[in-house]
């Protein structure tokens, strides 16, 4: 039994390092990929590899194949979540956009699901709308820093891609999708064939082989940032409480920012630096909020 628990909370450990320092650091990853990869290129391969592996895996398992219809509802997901939500980050990255600024943009996805939740009638606490105000303030603070006034299409890019990948969020728990990791598996190779698909007909083109650091950022991404990060993430929200398994929004860009400005001379205003803390407390909020509104709803049901 002592043994089984040791396990339980060494996998437990070993996800939350994963969510909170793997996909922390793949913003500052992308962006020396970027360096040497065409951006939708990257991401496609990425994908593709990932979702190819990871497939293959899961039938040697014994793993039954999705239906038509799942995957159809994967493929959707993995467009919204991955080729648009991903893809865009990739991009604006490649437009000099800095790591650390498009995680923090990121880190918005919690307050953009929150007003999702609207259209399929969630009800939300006034402590989560708070939070979606604050963080409204923080994305117009960011905007105003110097790394951002002078890309505006890359500060678009990344909030679309924020958005995009809130609403498929949301809309993933209406749709029928292959169990467990097979649908991480399906969402990855529907991405990263529209990636390599859009990537060939906006004309992307390798001017020269890619560096080896470029080779290694790549590999990076799949190995880590796609099987092991999605694996981890699906580990936790079978195991612990949702607050928990989504507390990388507000981890994630804190060690974006810091690798950065550590190894990528990238900076941040005082400015920007207020918006980050602004922008971190919203989502605080918005985590705390949906927590204290369900526990207060059981409570209120089971009273006599």
């Amino acid at each position: 039994m002592q043994e089984t628990n040791s396990r339980s909370l060494g996998l437990l450990i070993a996800s939350l390092f994963a969510l909170y320092f793997i996909w922390g650091s793949t913003y500052f990853v992308i962006r020396i990929g970027v360096e040497s990869w065409s951006p939708l290129m990257m991401a496609g391969v990425r994908y593709f590899v990932a979702g190819v592996v990871l497939f293959a895996f899961l039938l040697l398992r014994g793993h039954e194949l999705p239906t038509a219809k799942q995957w159809l509802a994967a493929g959707m997901i993995g467009i919204l979540l991955l080729a648009i939500g991903n893809g865009l980050v990739t991009v604006a990255e490649h437009m000099h956009v800095p790591s650390g600024i498009a995680a923090v943009m990121v880190a918005t996805v919690p307050l953009f699901t929150l007003c999702f939740s609207r259209l399929w009638g969630m009800a939300n606490s006034r402590l989560e709308w708070a939070g979606v105000g604050i963080g409204l303030i923080g994305i117009l603070l960011l905007n105003t820093g110097n790394n951002l006034i002078g890309n505006p299409l890359g500060a678009v890019l990344i909030l679309l891609a924020s958005v995009s990948w809130a609403f498929g969020s949301v809309w993933s728990s209406r749709l029928t999708l292959p169990s467990g990791m097979m649908a991480g598996a399906a969402e990855m190779l529907v991405a990263g064939v529209v990636l390599l698909l859009t990537s060939f007909l906006t004309g992307e083109r390798l001017e020269q082989t890619p560096t080896l650091s470029g080779f290694l950022a790549l590999g990076y991404l799949i190995v880590f940032g796609s099987m092991v990060a999605i694996s981890a993430y699906m580990y936790l929200l079978k195991t612990v409480r949702p607050a928990i398994a989504t507390s990388y929004a507000y981890v994630n860009p804190v060690v974006a920012v810091l690798l950065g400005i550590g190894f990528a001379g990238e900076w941040l205003s005082p400015v920007e630096w207020l918006a980050l803390a602004i922008i971190i407390t919203a989502v605080l909020l918005v985590t705390l909020g949906k927590f204290l509104f369900t526990r207060r709803d059981k409570e209120t049901s089971v009273k006599p």
